[in-house]
Order: C-alpha cells, then sequence, then structure tokens
C-alpha cells in the first residue's frame, strides 16, 4: 500500500470530493463539473475547467492497478495531447511503495511505461532537434525520432503538471537502438524528461480493466458529409475513416463534432481480406479494420512505380499491426519502440542485435483508403521509405519533414494469411513469390533455396540467351518485380 496518507477536499466548483492520493499531485479534474483544482497544502482552488476527454477504447481505466519491475502501481489521472500526427493519451501512475510516480504512454497501438529521468548538461531548444539526426544525452546515442508542436486537450483524476489547455508547446522524442524512448517536454521549464520503454498489457498484469462490453456501447455514428449515409466510428481516437457508400475519405482530426472534410476516391481497389475479417496470425486474434494500397517510385527513375497493400490490424490488447502484401511476399509487422542504428552509408541498420541490409529505398504515396485509422491518412500522403531485411526478418522506416517512424516484423506464407482469415479456398489469389529468406541466417558455405532458386534461374536465362545469340537473334527488356515490404505506418509518434 502506499506510504502516503490519501487527501479528500470538496471540489470548489461544485462541492462533490476530490482525492489526492500523492503529495507530488498538484492539480485535479473534478470527475463531477470538469473544474481544475490546484492544491495549496489544505486549500483546493479552481482555476477553469477543461474539456471532456476523447474517448479512445484503451482497455485502461481510472483505478486499474499493475506492477513494474516487481513494484505496485495505480493508474490516478491521465493526459490526452494532440499534435500534427493525431492524439495519444499519458496515464499518472502512483508507485505504492514510496508514493513517486511515473508515466504509461500509448505507443503507436501499444505502451511505453516511463520513469522521470534527468540530464548532466542543459537541453538546448527544441528546434535544435532535426528528425533523423543523431544526437547524446548523458553519454547514450539516440535518433530523432519526432520534432512537432503538441497541446493538451483534456485531463481526467489527479496530475503532477497540467499546462494551459490548448496551448502549444514543443515536444521532441529520441529513440536508441535497444528499445529506450527519450521524451522532453518543453510545456514546462525546464522542460521535462521521462526514460521509458515498451510494455504490454499481459507485462504490467493489471487488474481492474475495462471489460470487452464496455467498446461496443461507444461506437459514434454521423451522415456522410458526401452522400449522407451513416458511418460508425469504432475507435474514438481514429482521425480518419472511409465512407462505406460512397467511399469518400472523410478527415476526424476535428471530431465528429466538428466540420467533417472529406475527399472523394475513384478507382477503388478491393480488398483481398474483407474489412471486419478476424482471424490468427503468430498466436494473436487480429481483427481488419483499415486497408490502404500505396504507390512507390524510386527517386532515380519516377517514371517506374509498384504498388502494394497494407492491412490495419486490432487487438484489444496488443493495440495496431500491419499485414502488408507486396508481390514479393506477405509480412507481418508492428512500429518499433526504438530507433535502428543506421550505418553511414544507410545500407545497414542495426536493431536489437540483428543487423539488417537495405533492400529498397522509394517515394512512397497513398493512392486508395479504406476503413478506420488511428493517424489522419490522407489521400496522395507522401513519405520517403527504406526497407531492410535478414532472412525472413524485415526493418522498415518511412519519414516525413516532421517524424521518422520504424517498423519491425518478419514475412510469412501466404498460406498462413489464407487461413488464418478463412479464405483457403481463395488462397491462389493470396500467394506471393513466397521464398524464405533473403539473405542466408548462418555463416559458411551453405545457402538456402532462394538462393538455388536464383541460380537456376540464372542458368536458364543464360541457356536461352546463348540460343537466341546462335539463332542470329537480338534485343531485349528490362524488367523489375515491384514490390518492397511496404512503408507500414505514416501514424502519430504516439
Amino acid at each position: 500500500m502506499t506510504s502516503e496518507r490519501t487527501y479528500t477536499a470538496p471540489c470548489p466548483g461544485c462541492g462533490a470530493a476530490v482525492e489526492f492520493r500523492s503529495a507530488q499531485s498538484t492539480h485535479a479534474v473534478c470527475s463531477f463539473c470538469r473544474s481544475t483544482v490546484v492544491r495549496d497544502g489544505a486549500t483546493l482552488a479552481r482555476i477553469g475547467k477543461v474539456a471532456e476527454r476523447f474517448e479512445d477504447f484503451s482497455p485502461l481505466q481510472l483505478l486499474a492497478r499493475g506492477r513494474w519491475q516487481g513494484r505496485a502501481f495505480t493508474l490516478v489521472g491521465r493526459l490526452q495531447y494532440r499534435g500534427p500526427g493525431g492524439a495519444w493519451t499519458e496515464w499518472n501512475c502512483l508507485f505504492e511503495d514510496d508514493g513517486s510516480g511515473a508515466w504509461l504512454a500509448e505507443d503507436n497501438g501499444g505502451f511505453v511505461f516511463a520513469l522521470p529521468a534527468s540530464t548532466q548538461r542543459e537541453l538546448p531548444p527544441s528546434e535544435r532537434f532535426r528528425v533523423g539526426a543523431t544526437t547524446a544525452v548523458n553519454g547514450k546515442s539516440y535518433q530523432v525520432t519526432s520534432s512537432e508542436q503538441v497541446a493538451l486537450v483534456a485531463a481526467e483524476g489527479e496530475l503532477p503538471k497540467l499546462p494551459p489547455l490548448d496551448a502549444p508547446f514543443a515536444m521532441v522524442e529520441l529513440r536508441s537502438p535497444d528499445n529506450e524512448v527519450l521524451s522532453v517536454d518543453y510545456g514546462s521549464q525546464p522542460p521535462a524528461l521521462s526514460r521509458g520503454r515498451p510494455a504490454t498489457i499481459d507485462e504490467l498484469q493489471f487488474t481492474g480493466l475495462k471489460q470487452d462490453s464496455a467498446r461496443a456501447t461507444q461506437g459514434r455514428q454521423f451522415a456522410c458529409p458526401h452522400c449522407g449515409a451513416p458511418v460508425q466510428v469504432q475507435f474514438g481516437d481514429s482521425k480518419a475513416i472511409t465512407c462505406g457508400a460512397c467511399d469518400a475519405l472523410i478527415d476526424l482530426t476535428q471530431g465528429v463534432g466538428g466540420e467533417l472534410r472529406h475527399a472523394l476516391q475513384d478507382e477503388p481497389v478491393q480488398p483481398l481480406i474483407p474489412l471486419g475479417s478476424t482471424g490468427q496470425l503468430q498466436g494473436v486474434q487480429w481483427q481488419v479494420v483499415g486497408f490502404q494500397h500505396r504507390l512507390g517510385t524510386e527517386p532515380e527513375d519516377p517514371d517506374e512505380h509498384f504498388g502494394w497493400n497494407e492491412y490495419l490490424l486490432y487487438n484489444r490488447k496488443r493495440g495496431f499491426a500491419f499485414l502488408v502484401d507486396a508481390s514479393d511476399g506477405w509480412s507481418m509487422v508492428k512500429t518499433a519502440t526504438g530507433a535502428p542504428k543506421l550505418a553511414r552509408d544507410l545500407q545497414r541498420a542495426s536493431y536489437l542485435g540483428t543487423d539488417y541490409r537495405q533492400q529498397y529505398a522509394y517515394k512512397a504515396q497513398t493512392t486508395y483508403v479504406a476503413g478506420e485509422f488511428y493517424w489522419p491518412v490522407e489521400r496522395g500522403q507522401l513519405t520517403f521509405n527504406r526497407d531492410y531485411a535478414f532472412g525472413t526478418s524485415v526493418l522498415s522506416m518511412e519519414e516525413t519533414p516532421r517524424e521518422r517512424t520504424w517498423s519491425v516484423g518478419s514475412r510469412i506464407d501466404s498460406d498462413a494469411v489464407a487461413s488464418a482469415f478463412g479464405l483457403t479456398a481463395k488462397k491462389d489469389l493470396l500467394q506471393r513469390g513466397d521464398a524464405g529468406p533473403l539473405t542466408p541466417r548462418g555463416g559458411g558455405m551453405g545457402c538456402g533455396c532462394g538462393t538455388l532458386l536464383l541460380l537456376l534461374l540464372l542458368i536458364l536465362v543464360l541457356v536461352i540467351m546463348l540460343k537466341a545469340c546462335e539463332d542470329g537473334g537480338g534485343g531485349g527488356s528490362g524488367y523489375r518485380s515491384g514490390g518492397s515490404f511496404g512503408g507500414v505506418s505514416g501514424g502519430a509518434h504516439k
């Protein structure tokens, strides 16, 4: 149990009880009237009112209890932020052994548990951090993966800080090859620093989570701004959705109650795996909630194009993942918490003990969207991507001027995809270049089946060319199969 005595006082706005469990909490939000109150000793003062929190369908809720590295904690408050790339939530955690605090951030559909940190030197201004650059903090190397202006939009419970609502401030994220996240919050002076690592719901041993049934009653419905058909939103923090009747892509960044910008989509692409389908992949039950078709072009040859499809998958405890369908095979990936270490020539990347080699570098554009997305996806959205591989493992980088996102996963066989989603009768449509590793896993003189097939193909081509020369034939044509592991996600950093 916590070593500190709980303090309760009436809300200055409505008189309801406002409880403080930690002496470090200086602010609280009254759960009845939404008044923001500040604590000064035994006195509470009302300093304003906060907006209603947006429902994010997280399984977490206030007073849920968990454990981090053997220490019990309770969720006592949460802050909800919004930036150019979307919205996210940070939970205020109170350790029960000594009353100290921590933060649990919902990160790209996963979770990062972070403790307060300090630096040996004063942090530079936020504009000094350039996305993609490498920097050192306390002698450790990090990659700058995000630098943007964000704002607090809602809060509840008790909190150790409370920046002004809707007032933009800078937030920078640094990530390391060993999966560490260093967040620099310029909403206070001096900037607040926290150091976190990835965690899952099961690893945190939570009790007191929301029941599964809670999600079914919280969907939102509105009329499509183009055709008027009803559109159902399943995820409270969705930033884009398509109308099932007219295929219009609808921007939800201002909320359902705000002005709904939309864009019409012609030439729709029919997903091979229908939206709403459920299936088990890699031991986890997933639901298909989104689909997008993307087009890649090589920087040196903008006239050469290749396409691939991405399915956005959702699991209540695992968050979001991506099933990528490219001409060279299927792959299953999730957004990475850390940032790989890149070689100077960018041809190699090292992440969590695995060394990857670059396969492709290209510009990517989103050309068609269907379903629902947790980031503000747009038709025509542009990114620069790099795809790396080692064996069946894949690693992808996707970059915009304000953010660099990494994803990691592995190739999977098309038969596994067909079996997972009950499409065995159509498995021929799902078959791709289901080769094994692109690079042999072991050392020595051995080679994989893919290498042998490639050698046989080269020998066959050589025989045909020699035969053509003997017959006096000439000419030929070039061909690139296209395909990549896909840029994965243009999503928010949180």
